[in-house]
């Protein structure tokens, strides 16, 4: 469903009259979906109606019964974006009506918006929305840069803190401006830029670098660090990496032994889903795909819920609700399709045995998503790794889990010694 005012280009606009189109856009688009709640509310949840609605403002063309431009681009990507029963609109929109109605709106950060070549600044409004995550002070300070891989995808970085400098390699699901207001991102890169110059960057395919690459490899993963190395000016830098990040930078860590001073692997893997010979990886690994291609999308949640359950077994609901939005914003369908069948064919066991950099490998013992196994493998082809075993279930250390201080100790300890 979608809401919008348009124009002809040579028609003279009144400043107050799309003010009012856009509050009167916004209102009825809320209206509907209040309304369509209590309509629907005793059904159970597979005969529940709900609409995702999007509102824009912009230039429209008309081509007899057709609607045609930008502004209805934007709309649709903002109807994709939205909760069922929820609502999201552009920061043209919310800017024009943030002091004409007396509804809440969450910043959902920059989006990616297809023929669009700026990311688009997204609010939401949903029924019962919890309260806004205040993001952490350090995040003010990050500034949003681009730049171009080989192949002239278009990858989205940034740096915050000052220290030390460390890298942290790509991993699937990352958004670098929503994470902060994550519960459980937000409190993790902070924890990192309190002592460290922290760099990362969106992987292809989601967040706010290019949605539509023309390829999606482990080749274009390596050529994307050494384009986001190089436009971040870095020298010499502590590399960090988590779950297929980890992979990524042993391959980095051995192409490119000059820029590295150490790595930190963490909850890490060197073999995908399919390549471990272990029946029960493979058959998660391709139900995995099938929930991505029935699901990922659905009004339902409980596809993407397949996912948080193994990412954060043991969290909050705040938090499994935090990460079923990031992979509702983050990541298309498409994308996530191709991300993890490559990541489910990684297996750089041998660029593992030629790693000579010190190298600090830390695993989760309760991890679900990769299990330590897979960490104790790593560190044993690693030549000299260190390996730490840390307490808990969940595939990202949460600042209220006993793990999240023990890992930036050992971590801060071993980046004071080799960077």
């Amino acid at each position: 469903v979608l809401l919008g005012q348009g124009w002809s280009r040579d028609a003279k606009v009144d400043g107050e009259a799309l003010q009012a189109a856009a509050q009167d856009a916004v209102r009825c688009a809320i209206d509907i979906q209040v309304a369509m709640a209590g309509r629907e509310g005793a059904q159970t949840e597979d005969q529940r109606i709900q609409y995702r609605m999007g509102v824009n403002l912009g230039d429209i063309l008309f081509d007899e019964d057709d609607i045609f431009g930008d502004g209805v681009n934007v709309a649709a990507r903002l109807e994709g974006l939205a909760e069922p029963g929820g609502v999201c609109i552009s920061d043209i929109v919310h800017q024009t009506v943030l002091d004409r109605l007396d509804e809440h709106f969450r910043d959902l950060g920059g989006q990616r918006v297809k023929n669009i070549s700026r990311p688009i600044k997204v609010w939401q409004w949903a029924p019962n929305v919890a309260p806004e995550r205040e993001a952490p002070e350090v995040s003010l300070h990050q500034r949003v840069q681009f730049t171009a891989s080989d192949d002239g995808t278009q990858l989205a970085w940034a740096t915050v803190g000052e220290g030390p400098p460390v890298f942290k390699a790509p991993n699937f699901l990352n958004h670098i401006e929503y994470e902060w207001s994550s519960p459980f991102w937000g409190p993790f890169l902070a924890e990192f830029a309190r002592k460290n110059r922290l760099i990362r960057f969106d992987q292809r395919g989601n967040g706010l670098s290019d949605w539509e690459p023309e390829t999606i490899s482990l080749d274009a993963m390596s050529e994307d660090m050494e384009a986001v190395v190089e436009a971040a000016h870095l020298d010499r830098f502590a590399l960090f990496g988590i779950s297929q990040g980890a992979a990524f930078s042993i391959r980095y860590a051995v192409e490119n032994p000059e820029k590295v001073s150490c790595l930190i692997l963490f909850n890490g893997l060197l073999r995908g889903g399919q390549m471990r010979g272990n029946p029960e990886d493979e058959s998660l690994f391709k139900t995995s795909l099938m929930m991505i291609e029935e699901g990922w999308g659905a009004t339902n949640s409980i596809y993407r819920n397949f996912f948080t359950s193994s990412f954060l077994a043991d969290a909050p609901q705040e938090v499994k609700d935090s990460f079923d939005e990031l992979q509702r914003i983050s990541c298309s369908t498409e994308n996530a399709l191709r991300i993890s069948k490559m990541n489910g064919l990684i297996d750089y066991s041998e660029y593992a045995t030629r790693i000579r950099v010190p190298t600090l490998v830390l695993h989760i013992s309760g991890d679900r998503r990769v299990p330590v196994s897979e960490g104790r493998a790593m560190a044993r082809l690693i030549p000299n790794a260190q390996f730490v075993e840390l307490p808990g279930k969940n595939h990202i250390a949460l600042k209220s889990d006993r793990c999240f201080e023990m890992f930036f100790e050992e971590v801060r300890t071993f980046i004071s010694e080799h960077a």
